[in-house]
C-alpha cells in the first residue's frame, strides 16, 4: 500500500520525464553553459529564461551570467559576510 501513496506524490508533476532530451533541446551554446555553470541550474530553468525572454543565445547567456553573478555574490555575503571581497555591494 504504501507503493501507492508515493505515486500521489505532490513531486511528481515537477520532474522532466527525460532530462537529457530537454538538454539535448537547447542550443550548443547554452547547453556548453548550463555544463560550466557555477550553480546548479535546472535545464528547464535556463530553457525558460531563454524563451521566456525571448532572447537570442547571445543575449541568454549574458542574462544567465549576470543572474549567477547575484545570485553568488548574494550568497557570499550571506555566507561569508558582507566583507568578502566577492560579496555584494
Amino acid at each position: 500500500m504504501t507503493g501507492r501513496r508515493n505515486l500521489k506524490s505532490s513531486l511528481r508533476g515537477r520532474f522532466c520525464a527525460d532530462p537529457m532530451r530537454e538538454f539535448d533541446r537547447l542550443p550548443p551554446a547554452l547547453r556548453q553553459w548550463l555544463a560550466q555553470a557555477h550553480l546548479p541550474w535546472s535545464t528547464r530553468s535556463v530553457r525558460r529564461i531563454w524563451l521566456r525572454h525571448h532572447l537570442d543565445t547571445t543575449e541568454a547567456l549574458k542574462f544567465l551570467e549576470r543572474a549567477e553573478r547575484a545570485t553568488l555574490a548574494r550568497d557570499t555575503a550571506k555566507i561569508w559576510g558582507k566583507a568578502h571581497p566577492q560579496a555584494k555591494a
